[in-house]
């Protein structure tokens, strides 16, 4: 887990995407962040099973 305390989840990181897709200029998409939310959400939903 990152510096928070929620765990990514797909809804959440779908958000992301969705926004970096939106605006592929913005930071979330130039930093890799919707990348990153994915393979967390990813990691996450494998510790769920």
């Amino acid at each position: 887990m990152g510096k928070g305390g929620t765990p990514m989840d797909r809804e959440s990181a779908d958000r992301i995407g969705a926004a970096a897709d939106r605006d592929p200029e913005s930071p979330t998409s130039t930093s890799g962040f919707d990348d990153r939310a994915d393979a967390a959400a990813d990691r996450n939903e494998a510790d769920d099973e």
